[in-house]
């Protein structure tokens, strides 16, 4: 079954999630490629030798991904953090491929949707028809991260650094969703849907 796909993304605390959310509230089916990618380092073989390889034993616990030991190492060590993508984005591609595959015959809804925090830098973007980048300013994204992963600014701040400025995700997008307090998301997730259903109609060029 071949089905459109959108993308979304935006910076770390932008909101992605919750406006996926909006769009599963209406019926759409959603991939969580960050989530999807955890769980995926905790059950798949050859990920788990993979950072094993690179991080050595103590890159699990107790069969689980001992995240704080490899989050120490890729901060200070920016190759690791790329050897650790180059292992773990191929293998969620693939399994979106599959989950994608599996979108019933019953579906009716125009399109599915891929949520990812790094859509373009991981290329993960090549595998969607259109992209939607949900933006939020990033002091409110910093606040909105530390109170939900109880982090420190400065830790929060090597994250962002480590994607995509604001500005060149909104650039490559086809649509922008602002969640920054003070646009409805609600109604912004309604014009995309109906802006994309026209796009694919015919409607618009």
């Amino acid at each position: 079954m071949s089905i459109i796909s959108i993308g979304i993304t935006g910076g770390i605390g932008s909101g992605k999630s919750y406006v996926c959310q909006i769009f599963e509230s209406m019926g759409y089916r959603v991939y969580y490629a960050d989530e999807r990618a955890r769980l995926l380092m905790n059950t798949h073989p050859a990920i788990i030798s993979g950072v094993q390889a690179l991080f050595g034993p103590e890159s699990y616990l107790e069969g689980a991904l001992n995240r704080p030991f490899i989050s120490q190492i890729v901060f200070q060590q920016p190759e690791k953090l790329q050897a650790l993508n180059r292992l773990v984005h191929p293998e969620t591609g693939r399994d979106y491929l599959h989950w994608a595959a599996e979108t019933p015959e019953d579906y009716t809804r125009p399109f599915i949707l891929k949520e990812a925090a790094i859509l373009y830098e991981s290329g993960a973007y090549l595998t969607t028809d259109a992209v939607v980048s949900v933006y939020a300013p990033k002091t409110l994204r910093l606040a909105r991260v530390q109170q939900r992963d109880q982090a420190q600014a400065e830790a929060v701040m090597n994250r962002m650094d480590k994607q995509w400025t604001e500005l060149e995700k909104m650039r490559r997008a086809d649509r922008i969703i602002f969640n920054d307090g003070v646009h409805a998301p609600e109604a912004q997730v309604a014009a995309c849907i109906r802006f994309f259903a026209d796009k694919w109609a015919g409607n618009q060029p």
